[in-house]
C-alpha cells in the first residue's frame, strides 16, 4: 500500500499520476472502514478524495495554506498530512484543528466561513511581503450562507493570490436551496461558458473543471492557477459519496451517518423503531401544518432537524421551506411571517442558532413577532465537539428583550408548551428541547404559559430548595432524594419552566422557610439562569449556589466527565449542600 508511506505532502509529490489514483483508492477504503465502524461524515469526504490529493500534490502545505469549508471535508487532507493512524483509530477531531497539525490553521464546524478566514490569511500575507497561496475549499452548500457572498465580495477587490476552490456536488445536508445554485447548474450545463456568471460578477476570475473527480484533470487545474497574482474561483464538479454505491445514491442519509454495515449500507442501530424529539416533533409539525394553512416550518438546511425527510418535504409542500445554510435570514424571515399574520416555526440545532444573535436581538424580539424556535441539542448532552458545543443559549436568549424561552423536563411538557407556542400571538417563544433522552418525569403539566416566569414547586419542603431547569431536572430529583437519605433533609424542588425570567413571587415566599436556594441548568453559569436567581437574592440573607458549567471550550467530551469535572452529579452537590450548611 502506497498510503502507508505517506506521511506529509511532500510523500505524496514523490508518486506518479498512476500510483496517485491508487492512492485515492486507498484512502476510500480507509474512509468507508472508519466511518462505518465510528460514524461520521461519509458523503462529503468520499467526493473530495481526488480533489484533496491534487492540491497536496501541486501546492505546497503548510506555506501554501488550505483552509476547508466546511471542515468536515477534511478527512482525506488528515490522512495526507500525518495523522493517519490517528484518523483511523479516531483519535482525532472530524473538523481541521491547529492543535493536531501545522497543515490546520482553524477549528473549524460552522460553514460558510471559509473564505472569510481564508482573505485573512491572503491580507496578513500581503501585508507581511510573503509568497504564498492562499486556497479556500468550499462546498457542501456553503454559499448560500451570507458570509460567503461577504468573503467572496472582498475578495473580488484583493488583487493579489487568493485561490477559491467551489467544490460543486449539488447538494448540502439535502438537496441545495437558494438562487445562486441555480447559477451553478448553468454554469455546470454549459461547461462553464453561461452568459450569467454568479462569480465574474462580483469581478472574480472564474475556472470550471467538470471532472472534479479526476485526479490529472485537477492536478492540471491547480498548476494553472499556482502563484496565480489574482483571485480567482476553480469551479469543480464532484459526485457527492463517489466510490460507495449507497452514498452515491442516498446523499442525504449519508451526508452524516452513524455506524454502518458497509454491505448493506444499513445503521447498525435502526434509529427509526426509538423514540426520538427529532421524529416527534416533525410528525406533530406535520399534522398542525395540515390543520392550518397559515403554519410554515422553516429550516436552514438541516430538515432532519425534525426527520423531514424528502417524503415529508413533498407532504409539506409550500408549507416548508429550507433557506439554505442561511440562519440569519431564517429568524428574519420567521419575523416577516408572523407579521404578515401566519405561524412560523423555526426547528434549528442550538449550535448554528447561535450564528443569528442579532437577528434574534433586531429583527425578531425589538418587533416582537409571535415566530416560534425550536432549539435541539442544547446543553451538555448536544454535540460534543468544540465547534458544535450547545451549551451558550441560555445568556444567548435570556439577554434579550421580549423573548420568552421556555426549559420543558420531559415530553409532556414539550409539547403542551409546542402547543401553545405555536397558538402564542404575543411575544416570540423559543423552546428548549430535551436533550437527555428522558421522555417521561412525574409532574403536573400545564396547557398555558401566557403568564410568564411563574415556577412550578414539585415537591414542598423546607430548609433547601433545588431548582433544577431543563434537561437537569432529573438531576435534582436525584440531589433531593439522596440529601433526604443522606442528611434527612426534606427539600424543596422547583421545575423552573421559563428562563428568561424570574418568579420573585416564590423566590420571596422561600426566603420564610428556606436556607439556602441551589439552581442547576444546563448550559454556562456566567451570564445563565442561576446567577439571575442570585441576583434576586443579592441584598438578603438567602445563600444562594449556582451549579452549571465553566465557560470554556472543550472538545470530543464523555457527559460524565463533564458532569464531575462541574461537579455536577448528585453525591457532589449534595456533599456541597452539607458543608454550606455547616
Amino acid at each position: 500500500m502506497y498510503i502507508e508511506n505517506i506521511n506529509s505532502p511532500a510523500d505524496l509529490k514523490k508518486l506518479s499520476i498512476d500510483q496517485l489514483e491508487v492512492v485515492s483508492e486507498e484512502i476510500r477504503k480507509i474512509l468507508l472502514t472508519k466511518l462505518s465502524k465510528y460514524g461520521g461524515h461519509v458523503g462529503p469526504n468520499l467526493g473530495v478524495v481526488e480533489a484533496t490529493i491534487a492540491m497536496h500534490y501541486v501546492f505546497n502545505s503548510p506555506i501554501d495554506k488550505i483552509v476547508f469549508d466546511v471542515s468536515h471535508q477534511c478527512y482525506t487532507h488528515k490522512i495526507l498530512t500525518g495523522r493517519r493512524e490517528a484518523f483511523i483509530n479516531n483519535e482525532e477531531s472530524g473538523y481541521t484543528s491547529p492543535a493536531e497539525s501545522k497543515h490546520d490553521f482553524f477549528i473549524m464546524g460552522h460553514t460558510s466561513t471559509g473564505t472569510s478566514l481564508a482573505s485573512g490569511l491572503a491580507k496578513g500575507r500581503d501585508l507581511k511581503k510573503e509568497k504564498s497561496n492562499i486556497i479556500a475549499f468550499v462546498g457542501d452548500g456553503a454559499l448560500s450562507g451570507g458570509e460567503a457572498f461577504e468573503g467572496l465580495d472582498f475578495v473580488s477587490i484583493l488583487g493579489s493570490n487568493m485561490i477559491i476552490v467551489v467544490n460543486d456536488n449539488q447538494w448540502a445536508i439535502a438537496e441545495d436551496h437558494g438562487g445562486i445554485y441555480k447559477n451553478l447548474r448553468e454554469l455546470r450545463e454549459s461547461n462553464g461558458t453561461c452568459e450569467h456568471n454568479y462569480f465574474k460578477s462580483l469581478g472574480l476570475d472564474y475556472m470550471y473543471v467538470a471532472e472534479g473527480n479526476d485526479i490529472p484533470t485537477l492536478i492540471k487545474a491547480f498548476e494553472s492557477v499556482k502563484d496565480i497574482d489574482h483571485p480567482i474561483v476553480v469551479h469543480i464538479h464532484t459526485l457527492k459519496g463517489k466510490g460507495y454505491k449507497y452514498a452515491e445514491e442516498n446523499e442525504e442519509k449519508f451526508h452524516w451517518t452513524f455506524p454502518f454495515n458497509i454491505e448493506t449500507g444499513e445503521n447498525l442501530i435502526d434509529f427509526s423503531k426509538i423514540p426520538n424529539y427529532s421524529a416527534l416533533t416533525g410528525e406533530y409539525l406535520l399534522e398542525k401544518m395540515k390543520e392550518n394553512p397559515e403554519i410554515v416550518t422553516i429550516t436552514s438546511a438541516t430538515p432532519s432537524v425534525v426527520g423531514f425527510d424528502e417524503e415529508k418535504r413533498k407532504e409539506a409542500g409550500l408549507q416548508f421551506v429550507d433557506v439554505g445554510i442561511a440562519e440569519e435570514h431564517a429568524v428574519a424571515l420567521s419575523s416577516g411571517i408572523a407579521k404578515a399574520g401566519c405561524k412560523p416555526v423555526y426547528p434549528v440545532y442550538e449550535t448554528f442558532i447561535q450564528r443569528s444573535f442579532d437577528q434574534i436581538l433586531e429583527d425578531l424580539c425589538l418587533n416582537n413577532n409571535p415566530a416560534l424556535m425550536l432549539v435541539f441539542e442544547a446543553g451538555v448532552y448536544g454535540i460534543p465537539d468544540a465547534s458544535h458545543l450547545g451549551f451558550f443559549d441560555i445568556p444567548f436568549f435570556c439577554t434579550i428583550p421580549n423573548m420568552v424561552y421556555l426549559a420543558p423536563v420531559c415530553k409532556e411538557e414539550y409539547f403542551a408548551m409546542l402547543e401553545w407556542g405555536i397558538k402564542e400571538k404575543t411575544h416570540p417563544v423559543a423552546i428548549r428541547v430535551p436533550a437527555n433522552g428522558v421522555f417521561s418525569a412525574d409532574i403536573p403539566i400545564d396547557d398555558d404559559y401566557s403568564e410568564l416566569n411563574r415556577f412550578r414547586v414539585t415537591k414542598q419542603g423546607s430548609k433547601v430548595a433545588v431548582i433544577a431547569a431543563g434537561s437537569f431536572y432529573q438531576l435534582g430529583e436525584s440531589v433531593i432524594k439522596a440529601l433526604e437519605e443522606k442528611s434527612g433533609i426534606n427539600a424543596t424542588l422547583v421545575n423552573p419552566r421559563y428562563l428568561t425570567g424570574v418568579d420573585s413571587e416564590l423566590l420571596d415566599a422561600l426566603k420564610a422557610t428556606h436556607q439556602l436556594v441551589v439552581t442547576i441548568e444546563d448550559g454556562i453559569i456566567d451570564g445563565g439562569f442561576g446567577q439571575r436567581v442570585a441576583a434576586h437574592y443579592g441584598s438578603s440573607d438567602m445563600k444562594v449556589v449556582n451549579y452549571g458549567l465553566k465557560k470554556k471550550f472543550i472538545d470530543r467530551y464523555k457527559v460524565e466527565d463533564v458532569l464531575q469535572d462541574n461537579r455536577l452529579t448528585d453525591t457532589q452537590i449534595v456533599d456541597d449542600i452539607n458543608e454550606i450548611l455547616k
